[in-house]
């Protein structure tokens, strides 16, 4: 070739290769050796299904075949995959046509595109989109699942006004009701994962945190593991919403248990430090102070060296394909530092990992008022109103117990099963709405818009929204003029009969 189209061929950012009429490579450039990280004097002689993997090596020789051949003009393949630099796979698109001297065959040209990056992309793009409806689906079941608990949660608090302690039934519906409060912590973690919870940072002590965990990840590690939670002393309070806490811990562990697959330890530690000069580490610089430290250290295969720098980030994965969405790591490591905390990692391949992370201490009443110390139990709450309420709500259970709770408490109540149910019993005329208790998640009209018309016919009538998201409340409220309304309340469900009746009870008063 002459001398410009040399300067071309060894130039161009695509990268080509000249086979014999036996798939073996005869020239190639610089394009072509830079994502395998090859020499030319190793590639040249050699058969270019050699240096494709194994899974993709009969297509390739199929389609050479079938050029040779000359029955296809042309050939193209997505996706193969061919080993790089660095323990890198390489995924090339392939382009090969026939070279051909007075009408006969006398090669074949491949041209190989890197597409390494743009298949991680979409790879990424479909992980993203698997957990966005994995997420869906998460905060739909929590929605429905917070229903049947205000329903549990209620009838229980229903029959335990009948049934005082000393009554033989007494024990049995405080265990169901114990149950179903346990259950509802679940259901917080199926919202935080679906990212569908209100975050509410409070002081939280980490041991009873920890404590209260224990059992459940007693569960998630199995029988083979041994889990051990240690305290070292000292003071262990943080400012953390305990949802986004819960689920630190319980992806740590769900790691350490993968790397674990033969059984181990795993050891959970915490500890009071200061720290009195400043820590620098990766991008990571810790200013001086108290901190709570947790140690979650497991015996498992440890991390490698050349990916422990990786572990942070977002779809990043040792695991086998299916095996592991690549976000849980990222997910523990946005949490830490929102609360402004730091998360680092020290680990060796075969020795295990230990996990560090600190979280700035604070003082046990860190924003909170002062709790009186009573010698005898304080006395309930009088819950006791009067007014009338028209509450709606399309799940019968909840519906029943809430407007028994009510009227029991001294309120008159007016029920709807739906929007459209509420706006037919407002145009009747009914005197006197003081408030209105709506869930916002229903059929054919939501919460929210029942409101925007109710005020048509009720001007400043007083609301409170409920719902089985935890911040409900205020989705799309802005568009809808209920921002910032101070005649709009709040109650999460699932809700307590004293969480119903003080909640209503507080905003009759205001």
């Amino acid at each position: 070739m002459d001398d410009r189209v040399k300067l071309v061929y060894d130039e161009s950012p695509v990268g080509i290769a000249f086979l014999d009429l036996r798939g073996n490579i005869v020239d190639c450039n610089c394009a072509f050796l830079r994502p395998l990280a090859a020499e030319r004097k190793t590639v040249l002689g050699r058969p270019l299904a050699a240096l494709v993997s194994n899974e993709d090596r009969d297509d390739l020789v199929g389609q050479l075949s079938k050029l040779v051949l000359g029955t296809v003009r042309a050939a193209k393949l997505e996706g193969v995959r061919m080993p790089g630099g660095d323990a890198r796979e390489v995924s090339a698109s392939i382009f090969a046509g026939r070279v051909e001297d007075a009408g006969e065959v006398s090669g074949l040209i491949v041209h190989v595109l890197d597409a390494t990056d743009h298949h991680n992309l979409e790879v990424q793009l479909a992980q993203s989109q698997k957990m966005q409806a994995i997420g869906q689906l998460a905060g739909g079941i929590a929605h429905d699942f917070n229903n049947q608990l205000t329903a549990t949660l209620g009838f229980c608090d229903l029959l335990l006004m009948r049934h005082g302690p000393g009554d033989p039934s007494f024990d049995d519906i405080m265990q169901i009701r114990g149950n179903a409060k346990r259950a509802s912590s679940l259901v917080r973690q199926l919202l935080a994962f679906s990212r569908k919870q209100k975050l509410e940072p409070v002081v939280l002590d980490v041991k009873e945190a920890l404590s209260d965990l224990h059992k459940m990840l007693g569960r998630l590690l199995g029988a083979r593991i041994e889990l051990r939670v240690e305290d070292a002393g000292g003071a262990a309070f943080v400012r953390v919403d305990p949802g986004q806490f819960d689920q630190v811990v319980i992806n740590l562990a769900v790691n350490a248990r993968d790397a674990m697959p033969g059984g181990g330890t795993l050891k959970i530690r915490t500890s009071a430090v200061v720290i009195d000069r400043e820590v620098r580490r990766g991008a990571d610089v810790m200013a001086p102070g108290s901190y709570v430290l947790i140690e979650v250290a497991d015996t498992g295969t440890g991390i490698p060296k050349e990916v422990i720098g990786n572990i942070f980030e977002p779809f990043f994965s040792t695991k086998e394909v299916g095996a592991g969405t690549g976000l849980g790591l990222s997910t523990v490591h946005g949490i830490v530092h929102q609360t402004g905390g730091f998360i680092f990692v020290d680990s060796a391949f075969g020795d295990g990992a230990v996990f560090s992370i600190y979280f700035p201490a604070c003082g046990r009443d860190a924003g909170q008022s002062e709790t009186p110390v009573f010698s005898t139990p304080p006395p309930e709450p009088n819950l006791a109103g009067g007014g009338t309420i028209l509450l709606v709500e399309d799940e019968d259970a909840v519906r029943v117990f809430a407007a028994r709770a009510l009227r029991n408490k001294g309120y008159r109540v007016l029920e709807a099963t739906n929007g459209e149910n509420a706006l037919d019993v407002i145009t009747a005329g009914e005197e006197g709405i003081d408030l209105i208790v709506t869930d916002v998640v229903m059929p054919v009209m939501d919460g929210h818009t029942l409101v925007r018309m109710a005020r048509q016919e009720l001007a400043g009538v007083k609301v409170i929204l409920v719902s089985g998201y935890a911040d409900n409340g205020s989705d799309n409220s802005a568009e809808g003029g209920l921002d910032g309304h101070s005649a709009v309340h709040f109650l999460p469900k699932p809700f307590s009969l004293a969480d119903l009746a003080g909640k209503v009870k507080e905003v009759m008063a205001a």
